[in-house]
């Protein structure tokens, strides 16, 4: 659980999948719609920008998403004004080759900055949320390769 650093959260997972898989779902703005549980069903709205509905309290969600597949890193600029979305979350995935695994398995990291409007409830919220979202898209992504 969210413990240690109050403005920013990591949660990383080892997956039995490429890189290139893992990049390529994780910067897919519908198919993040698939695991990300503040939002869900998510819909296309142009360029790289997306929105979906909180599982929590249906709360729509709005993601522009900024992907490098140089650095294998995805932001995510999200907000509830469309105007003002901030890249509060981003995700960058590593060979297992670097960690001295299996090359072809990778690390998926997901950071989270806190904003100072959040309180603590929404926070742990957050937290939790971020830390199941690593097991729903370990599961994804190894039944894609499978």
């Amino acid at each position: 659980m969210y413990t240690g650093d109050v403005r920013c959260h990591s949660s990383t997972i080892q997956v039995n999948a490429p890189t290139d898989v893992a990049f390529e779902y994780l910067s897919d703005g519908v198919a993040q719609g698939d695991w990300t549980l503040g939002s869900m069903n998510r819909r296309k709205l142009g360029d790289n920008l997306y929105s979906g509905n909180s599982i929590f309290d249906d709360t729509e969600l709005f993601v522009r998403i900024d992907a490098d597949a140089d650095r294998l890193m995805i932001y995510y600029h999200v907000g509830m004004d469309i105007e003002d979305l901030q890249p509060k979350n981003v995700v960058r995935i590593v060979s297992g080759k670097m960690l001295g695994e299996n090359e072809n398995s990778c690390f998926v990291t997901l950071l989270s900055w806190r904003s100072a409007l959040a309180d603590e409830n929404r926070w742990k919220q957050l937290c939790v949320s971020h830390e199941t979202e690593m097991f729903i898209i370990k599961n994804r992504l190894e039944k894609l390769v499978s």
